[in-house]
């Protein structure tokens, strides 16, 4: 069997919040098993050890500090931990011997990149956010090539190794049954659905606020209300046309090909799916106070791209929220016809083709 039949070996990191980890699992989708050796390196206890092992990688974990920009004691502690982490992820790397190591970024890639670095394998970065995170403002000079989501990230990068390509998209999310959706929701053809997800925690304030204005709402509108884990309201549960979930996995695709308007944080991977399947939303950023700003400015490009509206949290009442559900409808066909332009769904093959390159 020649040199050229071998099969190669890619290892993936990524993690700290989901956002770090579904891209890495739509390309690891796409990847032929019978010609990559496919594995992941993540933290002992992130939401991607979890994410990896539904679907049956090889994973191995390392020690990982949290980066933070702000002067605290644990920053000493964790300087430390990322050494070990460094450390551990070298002699992994060692003993797999991959042909390319691909990063979604998040605290834990840091030390696995500079361990790839170190063994002079190649690394591929991938940036969803508008302006990088910690985690790739470092591990930017150790990379081979840099992808980004948004074109006007690009700045933030070494030009000659940097191209914006947008969000790599899990396939699946393209296959839902509107048909399915509705069956699902028990909801019928008469009234739009609007779906709300507050990302994977869920948000206090917009389900308090949605709550607040259901009678309102649900004169338009079917509602579908993935509140996260432990936020149901049992006292809601006979509205008519309102349907509550902490969460769900499997049917989400039926239940976004059924929806019309969506609201939702402002994460880059949500958003760019939400685009590609060319639903209007209104974006509800986390605020300065829960983050470092990234989902405001990703909010603000897609407002001016003319994809959505954004409304900022500490603005979020009954009113504001009903008046931007009207101004979404009076704009819909316009929201259509901006995301049908916008071209930005080829992310997932133009990563599958670049690492089959190497």
């Amino acid at each position: 069997m020649g040199d050229f039949m071998r099969k190669r070996t890619i290892v993936f990191t990524g993690g700290g919040s989901a956002g770090h980890v579904t891209p890495n699992v739509a390309i690891i989708n796409e990847l032929n098993k019978e010609e990559w050796n496919i594995h992941y390196i993540g933290s002992k206890k992130g939401i991607e050890k979890e994410l990896i092992s539904r679907i049956r990688i090889p994973y191995y974990q390392i020690s990982s500090g949290k980066l933070r920009r702000y002067v605290d004691f644990e920053n000493v502690v964790d300087v430390f931990r990322v050494m070990k982490g460094c450390f551990e992820a070298r002699s992994i790397l060692k003993k797999l011997k991959p042909d390319i190591v691909f990063s979604k970024g998040g605290f834990v890639s840091v030390p696995v990149i500079i361990a790839a670095r170190s063994l002079h394998i190649p690394i591929f970065i991938h940036e969803s956010d508008l302006t990088p995170g910690l985690a790739n403002k470092i591990s930017q000079r150790f990379a081979t090539r840099i992808f980004t989501s948004f074109d006007e990230a690009v700045d933030h990068f070494p030009k000659s190794k940097t191209l914006a390509i947008g969000s790599p998209i899990r396939k699946e999310i393209f296959e839902g049954s509107a048909e399915k959706g509705r069956s699902f929701l028990g909801f019928t053809r008469s009234r739009p659905i609007l779906t709300i997800m507050g990302g994977s925690l869920g948000s206090k304030k917009i389900n308090g606020v949605v709550r607040e204005s259901l009678k309102e709402i649900t004169k338009e509108y079917q509602v579908v209300h993935l509140c996260g884990k432990n936020n149901l309201d049992t006292s809601l549960g006979n509205v008519k046309g309102y349907r509550q979930f902490e969460y769900v996995n499997e049917e989400l695709p039926d239940i976004l090909a059924a929806t019309d308007t969506v609201i939702t944080r402002g994460g880059s991977n949500s958003i760019f799916e939400f685009l590609a399947l060319q639903k209007p939303m209104i974006i509800i950023p986390l605020s300065l106070q829960q983050s470092r700003g990234d989902q405001i400015l990703n909010a603000k490009a897609f407002e001016k791209k003319g994809y959505s509206y954004m409304l900022e949290e500490e603005q979020l009442t009954s009113d504001t929220l009903l008046a931007t559900l009207k101004k979404i409808e009076e704009n819909r066909n316009q929201f259509r016809s901006n995301m049908k332009n916008s071209q930005k769904g080829e992310a997932l093959k133009v990563l599958v083709d670049e690492i089959k390159k190497i």
